[in-house]
């Protein structure tokens, strides 16, 4: 992606990625009211409903977005792509980096409205803190994962495999990191407007998103380490795209 983008595609994959993050949010937030209300005096079974609906809800935006926009979903996606694919002249340039986690927070912070208004949730600041070392540690271990598996499967993988792969790991990091695996800056963000199951004290977002940061940073160097021809395909990330060929 080396070249400047048509304004128009550059708008589509705006909107793309502005309902993808937001309705990812939806998905988050929505199926965690529900968990709750479905399950009270279980956690166990709330975390169980509200990760399988992440899992299916994040595989299926990817499959139906992906082609539009990468299906990135998340800054720190995007910053990656950037980063690693700068001396390829692959990835996103830095000015289309910013428009993305712009309309990705954005996007993110509707979706935790949209999932409040559908279950008669009045939005509020969440007062769950979140912001231990072990949680620190954990968002760290989950982003780093994140980037290593989005990116090398952009290598190679299909893009029924990809969107299946990275929704598994993001269920599955809900259950082995004590954080829940928010791993996303612009989903960290649109979770603190929810006093619900699903949401994170404002105090909590700033340490999160550092270790997030960090996790991105680990996650990339690892990539380079284990598949140094990685940026060649930084402009494949999330799924192999033919629409911008098709429409440039």
């Amino acid at each position: 992606m080396g070249d400047v983008l048509p304004r128009a595609l550059f708008a589509r994959r705006l909107l793309a990625e502005f309902l993808g993050t937001g309705l990812l949010v939806t998905v988050v937030v929505g199926s965690g009211i529900a968990a709750q209300r479905l399950s009270p005096d279980d956690v166990g079974l709330q975390l169980l409903e509200n990760s399988l609906a992440t899992t299916l809800g994040l595989a299926v935006l990817i499959l139906v977005l992906g082609p539009v926009s990468g299906g990135h979903f998340n800054p720190v996606v995007s910053a990656v792509a950037w980063v690693i694919g700068r001396r390829a002249g692959t990835g996103l340039r830095g000015r289309e980096v910013a428009s993305y986690a712009s309309v990705q927070i954005v996007g993110g912070t509707v979706g935790t409205l949209l999932a409040s208004v559908m279950f008669d949730v009045s939005p509020a600041f969440s007062e769950t803190h979140r912001a231990t070392g072990g949680q620190f540690v954990a968002e760290v271990v989950a982003t780093a994962g994140l980037v290593l598996v989005i990116f090398a499967l952009s290598r190679t993988a299909t893009t029924a495999v990809t969107a299946a792969a990275v929704g598994a790991y993001i269920g599955a990091a809900y259950w082995f990191t004590s954080a829940t695996s928010f791993a996303n800056p612009a989903v960290t963000i649109a979770r603190m407007f929810t006093d619900t199951f699903a949401g994170i004290a404002p105090a909590s977002v700033l340490p999160f998103i550092g270790a997030q940061l960090l996790g991105a940073a680990v996650g990339a160097v690892l990539l380079l380490l284990l598949y140094p021809t990685a940026p060649r395909t930084a402009d494949r990330v999330t799924v192999p795209s033919d629409s911008d060929r098709e429409h440039s």
